[in-house]
């Protein structure tokens, strides 16, 4: 079988969710695979080094400034008839031949329009439904997003497959003092790491951390705000708050540093189709709170704090049961473990082969 993979968004200088998404499972993808034919298609020349080396996999740089997906890349599938083509986010191009596979990682647009400008938020809806609709089967990051399909676009039950993304293994920490010290933020502090816009629930973040340390006002630990300033950033959020840090993007290399050095991750997100750091921080040992809503409740399962993300009260007093309770974070960390090992990238790549091997066969 010869499969058709759209990789243009493993070569983005700056992975989000999506992208890590992307490049992860195309890799797991590859090791995989020892009986069909990949080509692996970008916008932009990878490095040498991106991806495992394979004897079955084919490359396709094939550069073009706008409307990539459904202009240069379309055209090169027409010229190339694979038996399936796989998307790993969200957009299938208009017109293309043959049987695909599309991955939909949420649908919070349609839970906070708002948060995202008027024409980015018509494309994606455009965009979702007619992949839904074009593709053979649909690849859901959670239940949730499963049962928001359903509920959105009446997309078929059977056409859905809930594969949940993997974590891949942290590499080697960097010295903690070097890391802190060059983002230059104190050694004891609350984590959340994400794009820091409206979705991500940051004014409530910060009013409860503010709460928790009227109650705790010999405790120094800060809370760390890691990651870009996203649409609708709003300064006010952080203003006149003592302890806030916003060292913006983390790098890559010191992530898992950290993320492994905080007192606990604080993940109270308005909505996540798959909430990547709450895994990411169990992997590591840090206890989670997190939102009783939407994906978060099904990813955390028992291993973390579930907070109703609109009540401020219940936020820090999760918070407070963190930094008061040594008994009760050991516990997380314990379950966390166990949790987090349930979602690897080998068994994600094995559920969307088998889905690329039946949507070429029907």
């Amino acid at each position: 079988m010869r499969i058709a993979i759209d990789a243009s968004r493993c070569t983005v200088p700056r992975v989000t969710g999506t992208e890590r998404y992307a490049l992860e499972l195309i890799r797991a993808l590859i090791r995989l695979n020892t009986a069909h034919q990949i080509t692996l298609y970008f916008r932009d020349a990878p490095r040498a080094d991106l991806f495992p080396a394979s004897e079955l996999v084919d490359y396709r740089v094939i550069p073009f400034s706008r409307a990539w997906t459904h202009l240069r890349f379309a055209a090169q599938l027409w010229r190339d008839k694979p038996d399936v083509t796989f998307v790993p986010a969200h957009t299938l191009p208009i017109a293309f031949p043959g049987r695909a596979v599309v991955t939909v990682h949420d649908l919070g647009f349609k839970y906070f329009p708002e948060a995202h400008p008027t024409r980015q938020r018509l494309y994606l809806d455009w965009t979702t439904r007619y992949s839904t609709r074009r593709a053979s089967i649909i690849l859901a990051d959670s239940r949730a997003t499963a049962d928001d399909l359903a509920r959105f676009y009446s997309t078929p039950v059977p056409k859905i497959r809930v594969v949940y993304p993997g974590v891949e293994k942290p590499s080697v920490l960097s010295t903690q003092h070097s890391v802190l010290q060059k983002y230059s933020l104190p050694s004891k502090y609350f984590y959340f790491i994400g794009t820091l816009q409206p979705r991500k629930n940051i004014a409530r973040i910060v009013e409860a951390y503010r709460r928790w340390k009227v109650a705790h006002p010999s405790d120094s630990t800060a809370l760390v705000l890691a990651g870009g300033k996203g649409w609708l950033y709003d300064p006010a959020w952080t203003q006149g708050v003592e302890g806030v840090y916003t060292p913006g993007y983390i790098d890559d290399a010191d992530k898992s540093t950290l993320l492994a050095n905080a007192l606990g991750l604080i993940f109270p997100s308005l909505y996540e189709g798959f909430g990547f750091p709450v895994i990411e921080a169990m992997y590591a040992g840090t206890p989670v709170i997190t939102s009783s809503t939407s994906s978060l409740p099904e990813l955390v399962g028992d291993a973390g704090l579930l907070v109703d993300p609109l009540d401020v009260d219940s936020i820090a007093y999760a918070m407070s049961q963190l930094s008061d309770d040594v008994s009760l974070r050991q516990q997380l960390i314990e379950r966390g473990h166990i949790q987090a090992a349930q979602f690897t990238w080998e068994r994600a790549a094995q559920q969307t082969l088998t889905a690329l091997e039946l949507a070429a066969k029907s």
